[in-house]
């Protein structure tokens, strides 16, 4: 049977959580009532926790938008708030995946030095670069790459040729790992090679997101049967259980193969990411490829959550290419990738020094608008001193509470310059920033907390490649099949307004 065939037989799992989750709420109801009215000795020691746990909240380290939020949580819940953040929050899964991760980060980085970084010539090609940089390089531990080649692919139709292409050609390996896999025309193309590379002897392996896949492939029948010769690792497994770990995917999207080509972007696998289908109308999306020096740090990427996932240590020295490719390198490439459990928001940053460091354009594309008052001011201020500033967002949602929310941050960011615009034939899915015809990011991360914050994410850093231009012609591309909204759209009635006030009180929480 072709592992490209969706297998029944994990309904009933589906069924189970939804049951247990339903059994925790109404515990939860039920207690909750009971000693709100029977044991008030009780209702008023966790009314306590909950103030000492508002305190702790209040000056942690979390930004101040999820500050804002939990505590409005706590205190709108006073008798169970604090303690739900504790039993949320300070969960033995949560504090078991920030100790492997971080110890696994710390090996890898121990083991990788098989790239020498690039660092001092793209300093010294694009100066305004220097603080981005150095923070990636020198404190984050990324190392920006000069041998390498890029090719931007401005739809996930166009990029599945490339791709399939490049895992035919397979010799050593063939790694992949994505939020979503999904069946459908997409995958079993995909599949299709897997299958034939693997009994062919190539080292073929899958991580895919549990919650990402839960109605996709059925990835624990896979990984029980080790099917053909093809690895399937899920990545946090989802437990019904309240614990914050859950709200840590890996968001992800890397295709690697043997160390020389790398693939990532917006497109997971699934057949409205190529336009078989259409959910929200027509699906705009990215990729890009690298092949050379770049593709070794993706791998790097892949090994490090195959290892946490497996539990198993390789040696990243049996992976590195005997030899790369021999390429027609333009520019600088950066790879980078962020992880919620070090407190290091590298995503986040990268936008940030994007924005900041802009001196003519900054041109960005993202399906969700929802954003700290730290990034509004960086737009806004950037609009206010002359750059010119637009943002493609869907017109059409696949969550409505969340285009909801992201609307309510228009009319702030047009009354300072910035244009914004919303892709007419249906959803934006691509998560682009390029600027002033010299840099540019293509990655996973979208402006949205939990993309910024609680996901792992990636993406890829461009200076001066082919690529920065391929992405600039696309955004105008789309500009032209795009409506741009006018203060004059963003004018709200009172209830509306106080609805997305609200939305985005909670907007951290999304």
């Amino acid at each position: 049977m072709k592992i490209s065939r969706r297998l029944g037989g994990f309904l009933r799992r589906r069924i189970l959580v939804v049951l247990i989750i339903l059994l925790q709420i109404a515990f939860v109801a039920v207690t909750a009532v009971f000693n709100s009215h029977k044991w008030e000795i009780l209702s008023g020691l966790l009314g306590g926790i909950s103030f000492f746990v508002a305190l702790y909240v209040v000056n942690s380290r979390d930004k101040a938008a999820y500050k804002v939020s939990l505590v409005f949580l706590i205190l709108l819940f006073p008798i169970f708030g604090g303690l739900f953040y504790i039993l949320f929050k300070g969960t033995v899964p949560y504090r078991t995946m920030h100790k492997r991760i971080l110890g696994i980060e710390k090996e890898i980085a121990e083991e990788n030095g098989f790239l020498d970084s690039a660092r001092d010539e793209a300093i010294k090609a694009f100066p305004a670069r220097t603080g981005q940089l150095r923070y990636l390089c020198d404190y984050a531990g990324f190392p920006v790459t000069a041998g390498s080649e890029t090719r931007y692919f401005p739809s996930g139709e166009a990029a599945l040729p490339a791709i399939l292409e490049e895992m035919r050609n397979a010799e050593k390996y063939i790694f992949l790992e994505f939020f979503i896999i999904r069946d459908g025309e997409m995958w079993q193309s995909i599949a299709e090679v897997l299958e034939e590379r693997a009994a062919a002897g190539v080292d073929v392996r899958v991580i895919y997101d549990d919650l990402g896949c839960f109605s996709g492939i059925d990835g624990k029948r896979f990984e029980e049967a080790g099917y053909r010769g093809i690895r399937f690792l899920a990545f946090n497994k989802f437990m019904p259980l309240l614990t914050t770990v859950q709200n840590n995917r890996d968001h992800r999207k890397i295709v690697v193969v043997d160390g020389k080509v790398a693939f990532t972007g917006g497109i997971n696998i699934a057949d409205e990411y190529i336009n078989r289908i259409r959910r929200f109308g027509h699906w705009k999306d990215a990729a890009l490829m690298v092949r050379g020096d770049a593709a070794w740090s993706f791998t790097v990427m892949f090994l490090q959550m195959w290892r946490f996932c497996s539990g198993q240590t390789e040696s990243l020295a049996d992976y590195f290419p005997a030899a790369m490719p021999t390429v027609e390198a333009d520019g600088f490439v950066l790879p980078y990738t962020d992880s919620p459990m070090d407190r290091e928001n590298v995503g986040e940053h990268v936008y940030l020094q994007m924005i900041h460091s802009a001196r003519d354009y900054l041109y960005i594309t993202t399906p969700y608008l929802i954003i700290d008052d730290s990034t509004v001011s960086a737009l806004t201020l950037a609009a206010k001193s002359g750059v010119d500033v637009r943002i493609i967002t869907p017109y059409r949602y696949d969550k409505f509470w969340v285009h909801f929310t992201t609307r309510s941050y228009y009319k702030k960011l047009i009354r300072a310059g910035v244009r914004i615009y919303e892709y007419s034939p249906g959803f934006m899915h691509a998560k682009l920033f390029v600027s002033d015809d010299e840099v540019a990011t293509v990655g996973t991360a979208n402006l949205d907390f939990r993309s910024l914050y609680l996901h792992f994410e990636c993406g890829a850093i461009l200076y001066g490649t082919r690529a920065v231009m391929q992405v600039k012609e696309d955004f105008t591309a789309t500009l032209s099949v795009c409506h741009e909204v006018t203060e004059a759209e963003c004018r709200r009635t009172p209830i509306v307004r106080m609805i997305q006030a609200i939305m985005r009180l909670f907007a951290p929480l999304m």
